[in-house]
């Protein structure tokens, strides 16, 4: 990050964010504070004027075609699990599906709509032998598969694909933000409401969380929901396989086994 700090001037430290990638960083000088971010999307300066990320302070381009974007530092917390039942929540995703300069920004950055066939076909190709023939995971393909033609909806929006309560940020002023936007695209809003609904909030108390969102809760909904909640939980079981995460990996295939 030298380029950076001659950008910013020696007197700013700059130390990781942590995260996985090892391309986010803290900036600080004095009492300013900025988190940096190397080859942010675009995508960041539209979900900055909606207000649903920190607001976004500068973008610069670095001579090796590196982007770095400084978004100002907004102290606060995530969410905890048991928030995640919160209006402000149901609220904040809704405007976000509802949003069409999000949406005609992914269409700009040339994102195509995720349709349910394409997804079961990744699926389907990236599973190992070795999850195929676990009872648990064929069962889940044959409901993917019986339920193709069912599931379908013109429904289009932006998805943020990882609703995961770490990435839910309140700001000591109050204020909720959505954050990590790398996996975004245009899909259900299925995809967003039943990961939510799924690992968060009792099944009992759906049908009023989803009346905060601002729709209701009908047969089709909880198929849809169900369904890209079990795609996404077949991605994950593979995923901890292939990253040698095997408590990890056995944790989705009995999160599975509950939900089929």
């Amino acid at each position: 990050m030298n380029k950076v700090k001659q950008i910013l001037g020696r007197e700013w430290e700059i130390f990781p964010a942590g995260g996985a990638t090892g391309e986010a960083f803290v900036a600080s000088h004095d009492k300013e504070k900025l988190f940096l971010k190397r080859n942010s999307s675009p995508f960041l300066a539209v979900l900055s004027a909606e207000g649903i990320v920190p607001k976004l302070v500068w973008t610069k381009r670095l001579e090796n075609g590196d982007v770095i974007t400084a978004q100002k530092w907004l102290a606060g917390r995530e969410l905890t699990p048991e928030e995640m039942n919160q209006e402000r929540v149901a609220k904040l995703l809704h405007k976000i599906h509802s949003s069409g300069p999000l949406l005609c920004m992914l269409k700009r950055m040339g994102k195509t709509p995720l349709k349910p066939e394409g997804l079961l076909e990744i699926i389907e190709e990236r599973l190992d032998e070795e999850i195929y023939s676990l009872p648990v995971v064929t069962a889940s393909l044959q409901f993917l598969q019986q339920e193709l033609n069912n599931i379908q909806t013109d429904l289009q929006v932006v998805c943020h694909c990882d609703v995961n309560h770490n990435n839910w940020l309140l700001g000591k002023n109050n204020q909720l933000y959505l954050i990590d936007w790398d996996e975004a695209m245009i899909g259900d809003p299925a995809i967003d409401l039943g990961m939510l609904l799924y690992w968060y909030i009792p099944e009992h108390q759906w049908e009023d969380w989803i009346r905060l969102y601002g729709i209701e809760l009908t047969p089709h909904l909880l198929l849809r929901m169900k369904w890209y909640v079990v795609a996404h939980t077949l991605n994950s079981v593979q995923w901890h396989l292939d990253t040698g995460r095997p408590d990890e990996m056995n944790r989705w295939l009995r999160f599975l086994e509950k939900i089929l």
